[in-house]
């Protein structure tokens, strides 16, 4: 399907594919009256992007429910996720969460079709479309209608508390319901590249044996954390080391951070996941620190009352949550500074 400016909402990409983000003229003669495409809203820090090459990360063929609490995987069609374009919350009141942005492929175009497109309009000495129509008369929004759209339309009445729209808060309308148990998603997952092969049969060994935890004597649930776990005064264990970005760090060793962990597996109400265990022992740097994040579910602003960081290049990859296996959405885990240490030179050296 096409709109009025001939622009295909169909690119079929994959991961590895190289794009340029289409002018904002163009993506804004995409968008419904909300500022949307399918009601995954274009917001206005992707505004930067206009004009730019990228290379795709991965197809956005699914994404994970982080609002019922149901921990499940939803389908989405026609999106994904350019290569470590993060959303800087800039019109979002500084929220700090760094979310992966997606991308509807309208928004999109393959280099090779830019190409195309730039000659032909030098040889006519044309700015239009090829339709000849002008971006004031296909487009339904502008600059402000994006920017309105990124507070909810009714606010409580009980409350002067803002409440934000963004992508993270719309995504059960973007999406649609998918069973975990759908195997044509983990097919989909190795055709658009991705995940390998060799790294989805691991994945979904490691889930099959998890699967038979607590079923067979003794069979224990990878990656081992429930016997490490202490007591809930565990949990308030706390560490100042007022790292700040670009530091260097060394995460700790599994077992001394779940001895900072409550029952819950949480350090002062922070949860710590089992998808971070694969980043443990490694030495990376500080990204940010985290002081504000929005609230999914709520779309309210909630304020972080203790330290918490998000690290460079490490982000979820779906590998140990069973509903949400291979899930391609690289949500950036947030860190408490007692599951981290400064590191030396010499451990620097090392990991390089």
């Amino acid at each position: 399907m096409r709109n009025a400016m001939n622009i295909p909402r169909k690119l079929h990409l994959r991961a590895g594919d190289f794009v340029v983000v289409r002018s904002k003229e163009e993506i804004f003669a995409t968008l419904d009256p909300n500022g949307a495409v399918d009601s995954l809203p274009f917001m206005p820090e992707m505004l930067q992007y206009c004009g730019r090459r990228f290379k795709v990360h991965k197809k956005a063929d699914k994404t994970c429910d982080t609002i019922t609490g149901k921990h499940e995987s939803r389908r989405m069609l026609d999106t994904v996720h350019l290569e470590d374009v993060r959303c800087g919350g800039e019109a979002h009141g500084g929220c700090d969460a760094l979310c992966l942005i997606f991308w509807k492929e309208a928004w999109l175009k393959r280099v090779e079709e830019d190409a195309e497109a730039s000659e032909k309009s030098i040889d006519r000495g044309e700015n239009t479309d090829t339709n000849g129509a002008s971006p004031s008369e296909t487009s339904l929004v502008s600059e402000a209608t994006l920017r309105r759209s990124t507070r909810a339309e009714s606010q409580p009445d009980d409350s002067r508390e803002e409440v934000y729209c963004c992508q993270a808060t719309e995504l059960l309308k973007a999406s649609q319901p998918m069973a975990w148990w759908d195997i044509r998603q983990y097919a989909r997952e190795i055709f658009s590249r991705n995940v390998r092969v060799k790294d989805a049969v691991r994945v979904l060994f490691v889930a099959v044996l998890n699967f038979f935890h607590g079923k067979v004597r003794g069979w224990r649930r990878y990656p081992m954390m429930d016997a490490h776990l202490m007591t809930d005064n565990s949990g308030d264990i706390s560490a100042c080391l007022n790292l700040q970005p670009g530091e260097s760090v060394q995460i700790k060793a599994t077992n001394d951070i779940l001895q900072t962990l409550n029952g819950r597996q949480r350090n002062r109400g922070l949860y710590f996941d089992k998808e971070m265990v694969k980043f443990c022992g490694r030495t990376v740097k500080v990204k940010k620190r985290v002081h504000k994040i929005i609230d999914d579910k709520s779309g309210r602003m909630i304020v972080m009352k203790n330290d918490c960081l998000i690290l460079e290049g490490v982000s979820c990859c779906g590998e140990f949550s069973e509903k949400r296996l291979l899930c391609p959405r690289g949500i950036a885990p947030f860190w408490r500074e007692i599951w981290l240490k400064r590191a030396n030179a010499k451990m620097e050296q090392r990991d390089s």
